[in-house]
């Protein structure tokens, strides 16, 4: 489901081949045991493949990484990681972050996590993310990023796309909640019929004329009762496709939560501005519009001097050719924004009905295989029944 069509990706072949459990002690100098992923980068020279260079990674790094993405590139929307902890599970599977099964599935998905960066236009030409593929110690450069403001004219096209994204993370939320209770369900009704296969079996052992055709029945049975552990667990790749474009709603609001915070900056700067021309406006000509402290100071001490006022102007000017080339550069950096991530909106959209047309198709693929099996086996049942 990766496009392999950037520069990157044509000159370097990325896996993380494998998961390792550690044990060691945290930043507060307690034992702790976690999971190291071995990221194996191998570079094409002259089109054959050399020796891979190889390096271990822990979660924790990753996220140090598409934080940093975050920050540098606001415009995009950088693809997810894997879950940290198991969520939407079925019963019979494993919520333990060391869980084998887990940690293979989160292998799993931390490489897409590269490949779906390097195969992105812009982010594969990161110098960070090379070095993180390819270089133990990286600055990550990470910056914190929080603000709380309201802008007063929202673009509609973002506060558009803002609640699709939410809109988007609950269905799909509703989807994966239904598919474990599905699948709970489903676990349980092929695991009874392992009885059916044990009271043929039993029965066959009484009768003489009827014998071999219960116990060929039971075998079947059993078969279809063991089958569902294979099923289940290719389910579970499909939820993971689903769970990749929940976590990918977050990376949407991040980009329309940075376009809020550059709108606001704007508009902060043009109030700030239009309150030094009404300033200028007022000491240009000795009327005060609202109250201000200076307004009774000159009325208490008397008017400034024609001197100081002049002073007063001339800085004033200064201050507004500043605001409003501050307002322009602002102005240029809030279209410069809304341009670059368009496209990556658009791309990303591109990609996302790709993605999860492919994984509905194959998971209906799937279930009606599944429904294929269940039937074939009933049939090979009515077969054993006629021949007793």
């Amino acid at each position: 489901m990766v496009e392999r069509g950037t520069a990157l990706l044509r000159k370097m072949e990325i896996n993380v081949a494998e998961a390792e459990k550690r044990t060691g002690k945290n930043t507060v100098n307690m034992q702790e045991t976690y999971t190291v992923y071995l990221i194996e980068t191998r570079s094409f020279s002259g089109g054959t493949p050399a020796t891979p260079d190889t390096l271990w990674r822990r979660y924790s790094e990753f996220e140090l990484l598409r934080m940093y993405l975050l920050v540098t590139y606001p415009y995009i929307i950088v693809p997810p990681l894997p879950e940290k902890r198991a969520e939407f599970v079925w019963h019979k599977l494993s919520a333990d972050n060391l869980d084998p099964d887990f940690v293979e599935r989160r292998r799993v998905g931390l490489e897409n996590f590269l490949l779906r960066v390097a195969s992105h236009p812009v982010l594969s030409n990161d110098k960070i993310f090379f070095l993180f593929l390819t270089e133990v110690s990286v600055d990550s450069r990470l910056k914190s990023l929080s603000a709380m403001f309201r802008v007063k004219n929202p673009d509609k096209r973002f506060t558009a796309l803002k609640q699709y994204s939410d809109e988007l993370n609950t269905v799909i939320s509703q989807l994966l909640r239904v598919r474990a209770r599905v699948a709970d369900r489903l676990y349980g009704v092929y695991k009874v019929h392992g009885n059916y296969g044990r009271v043929f079996s039993e029965w066959s052992a009484i009768e003489k004329e009827m014998g071999d055709g219960l116990q060929s029945a039971g075998h079947h049975m059993d078969t279809y009762a063991a089958s569902i552990d294979d099923i289940l667990e290719e389910e579970e790749h499909y939820a993971d496709q689903l769970k990749e474009y929940l976590f990918y709603t977050d990376a949407v609001r991040s980009v329309c939560r940075k376009h809020e915070l550059i709108q606001y900056e704007l508009e902060m700067a043009v109030q700030d501005l239009a309150h030094k021309k009404q300033q200028k406006e007022e000491l240009a000509t000795g009327t005060v519009r609202v109250f201000s402290l200076k307004g009774m100071t000159s009325k208490l001490f008397g008017q400034e001097s024609q001197e100081q006022r002049e002073s007063r102007l001339a800085a004033l000017d200064q201050s507004i050719q500043e605001g409003e080339e501050t307002v322009m550069e602002k102005n240029t950096e809030c279209k410069e924004f809304v341009r670059t991530a368009w496209e990556d909106i658009e791309r990303f959209k591109e990609q996302k009905d790709k993605d999860l047309r492919e994984a509905l198709i194959s998971y209906a693929i799937m279930q009606i295989s599944m429904c294929k099996k269940g039937i074939q086996v009933w049939s090979n049942a009515k077969e054993c029944f006629n021949k007793m």
